[in-house]
């Protein structure tokens, strides 16, 4: 079993087999590229100066993007630098001037985001949606299960973990037919897993499934807000917009692919064959097995299954990309919410809740239906790495603070 000099907790997040990239700012200095190991970060930047001169100048800028967009020898080599460095007594003396306790740096938002897309991939999660909100209807569209299902978010509010909002405002659905303007009633989250592209493609190049490891280099947390009240007034014909562009928080650390193939899984079979395009390799699915809890306010109400989620992101890269879009360097795409079959594993209060028709009652004694002014919420996951050893994303959290006005 691989094991690091650096000490490591017994299930930390950031065992050696993990070695997740980010974005630090050291309480007196400048911003810095980081590899998280146990309590600590690594200024990678620094490091390559002394011991890898090759990618120094790469791991000295100050945002992720010119390592992402290097691909996936760079992304190997400079993995197995730190996995010999870390794990290797004889170097512990050229490392340790360059760690930094977690507690005394600032995450930042490791990559400049591109463009922002979001699907809507969790069957379990659009056949809740479909029941609350058309109750008549079948719970799916005609089109659900031919293709992942998306639209495109606002790249300018992605933030990373930590960052604060205001409960945001906008037209309300009334009873009468004409809508009021105020601030959103029902505010919501949607835990989801998000996919961070490092390669790029060129205009008119479809990515196939087979091709999603070499342009996507990993995988952080996602929490896209949701105001489900705007959105139910605003969403047709269009879909999301205002309802969901006031903040999406990421996790400030991005778990390599490297790290996750003992997670790798077969998604869930389905009754509706999936176009040539969209057909991966059995023996080599993108599924992931991890494990997403949801947190409000220091409780745990959810712990919501990805493995569950019907389309992989392999396919979703495969439609995004297969009528010729191009996708960039700090690309991100989510998977939507993640819920699984039972209501313990239901990745919004919009299902928690039922739409407010079963609130939830929280070990303090309060209850919920949807978000109010204070509430924090925080995400957190896991996945089975190399070594049994378990693999964390860090902690994905934001706080609701009141409209303004």
């Amino acid at each position: 079993m691989l094991k690091s000099w650096v000490p490591v907790e017994p299930g930390s997040d950031f065992p050696i087999q993990n070695l997740p990239v980010g974005r630090m700012r050291p309480r007196a200095g400048d911003d810095r590229l980081a590899v998280a190991i146990g309590g600590l970060a690594v200024d990678v930047g620094a490091l390559a100066e002394s011991t890898f001169r090759d990618a120094a100048e790469l791991l000295a800028a100050p945002v992720l993007n010119p390592f992402l967009a290097a691909g996936p020898q760079v992304w190997g080599s400079v993995r197995g630098w730190l996995t010999e460095l870390l794990s290797q007594e004889r170097w512990r003396s050229a490392v340790e001037p360059h760690l930094f306790p977690l507690a005394e740096v600032d995450l930042l938002l490791p990559f400049e985001v591109a463009d922002y897309v979001d699907f809507y991939s969790s069957e379990n999660h659009a056949t809740n949606l479909g029941t609350i909100l058309r109750p008549s209807e079948p719970p799916l569209m005609p089109n659900w299960k031919h293709l992942p299902v998306g639209y495109h978010g606002r790249s300018g509010t992605v933030a990373v973990s930590g960052t604060s909002f205001r409960r945001p405002c906008g037209q309300r659905p009334e009873p009468g037919g004409s809508p009021s303007f105020g601030p959103c009633r029902k505010l919501d989250i949607e835990a989801e897993v998000g996919f961070v592209v490092g390669v790029p493609s060129e205009l008119g190049q479809p990515v196939p499934v087979t091709g999603f490891a070499d342009h996507v280099f990993g995988v952080v947390l996602v929490n896209d807000w949701s105001a489900r009240d705007l959105q139910a007034w605003e969403y047709r014909p269009l879909g999301p917009f205002l309802a969901k562009s006031f903040l999406t928080s990421v996790s400030p650390w991005v778990v390599p692919l490297a790290a996750l193939q003992s997670a790798r899984t077969a998604p869930p079979e389905g009754d509706v064959p999936r176009m040539p395009y969209l057909q991966e390799d059995p023996a080599h699915p993108w599924g992931l097995d991890i494990d997403i809890e949801v947190r409000l306010n220091g409780h745990v109400v959810s712990e919501a299954p990805f493995a569950t989620t019907y389309w992989t992101p392999a396919q979703q890269l495969a439609h995004m990309t297969v009528n010729g879009a191009s996708i960039r360097t700090g690309d991100l795409y989510a998977s939507g919410t993640v819920s699984g079959p039972h209501p313990g594993q239901y990745g919004s209060f919009m299902e928690m809740s039922w739409n407010g028709t079963r609130p939830l009652t929280l070990p303090d004694g309060t209850q919920r239906s949807f978000l109010e002014d204070g509430d924090v919420v925080t995400l957190t996951a896991s996945a089975p790495g190399a070594d049994g050893v378990r693999i964390g994303f860090g902690s994905c959290d934001g706080r609701v603070r009141p409209a303004l006005g």
